[in-house]
């Protein structure tokens, strides 16, 4: 495993093993306080992940007993005060829902306090796994400020308008425990088990096929609110098409035939043209 793939970051660790590129936001000593180096860091790691066809999911996490308690009061709030308050970093916000939802899988492995920035950084992840001493919480409101990065959205469609209401208006932390029986938690692990689980489950979900993998996600981003059927319904017909038409899906039926597990990254390799 390489232990931090860029030499450069400084506010995190990129390691890979097993097709995995686990992502560690690493400011212990602030409990991993979110800044704008964090992010653009956070960016560049997954871009980068993104474009190694070694890599196949990724996992984000926090080093020491935090996941991400939140912004960083000094780099983000002192910031846009001096700005006049306005964003000191426009367009942070939908670059970050848009990248995750046109990234590889991402799973969230929440390892402690997950609060403000750092609660809703994770909610377009494709999965969260939370440790049974995680807390997490919206406090938006405490801060005079309201929540942000598509929470109010992805906060309903996670756990329903009456919970995500009362999280956000309350500001008050969940346990782990909690959270997860209020749906905002996919699953929920024990502290020692938490980041070896969430890099079992992209190990898996890495054997499938890549292009597919995308165009599940592109489904689900664009469906998961749609109330017209006939749109959902093209969409999916349209995405089936190029997958008919894959050198995946053939790799998939031959292996079948075959009675032998695919390898659909061996298949994706062999058919590029040889430079």
């Amino acid at each position: 495993m390489e232990a931090n793939r860029e030499a450069n970051y400084e506010q995190i660790l990129v390691s890979e093993e097993n097709a995995v590129a686990t992502i560690t936001l690493n400011r212990p000593e602030r409990m991993n306080a979110w800044t704008y180096q964090m992010h653009d860091e956070l960016t560049r790691a997954i871009n980068s992940a993104n474009a190694d066809p070694d890599i196949g999911a990724l996992v984000i996490t926090g080093a020491g007993r935090a996941f991400c308690a939140g912004a960083d009061i000094g780099d983000v709030f002192a910031k846009q005060q001096e700005s006049g308050g306005e964003s000191a970093r426009g367009g942070v916000a939908g670059d970050w829902v848009a990248l995750l939802r046109r990234s590889k899988p991402i799973i969230a492995a929440v390892n402690g306090a997950s609060i403000g920035v750092g609660a809703t950084m994770i909610l377009p992840c494709d999965v969260i796994m939370a440790s049974s001493a995680a807390k997490i919480g919206l406090g938006f409101i405490k801060m005079g400020v309201v929540p942000e990065l598509a929470s109010s959205h992805f906060l309903v469609q996670r756990m329903g308008f009456g919970r995500a209401s009362e999280m956000c208006l309350s500001g008050r932390l969940y346990p782990g425990t909690e959270a997860q029986e209020q749906g905002l938690v996919d699953r929920l692990v024990e502290p020692d088990q938490l980041v070896a689980a969430a890099q079992a489950l992209a190990g898996e979900i890495a054997q499938n096929p890549a292009p597919q993998l995308l165009w599940i996600k592109q489904l689900l981003t664009e469906n998961g609110s749609e109330t017209d059927l006939q749109q959902v319904q093209a969409r999916e017909m349209a995405l089936l098409q190029q997958a008919y038409d894959s050198v995946e899906h053939k790799e998939a039926i031959s292996a079948f035939m075959e009675k032998r597990t695919p390898d659909f990254r061996a298949a994706a390799a062999s058919s590029k043209p040889k430079s």
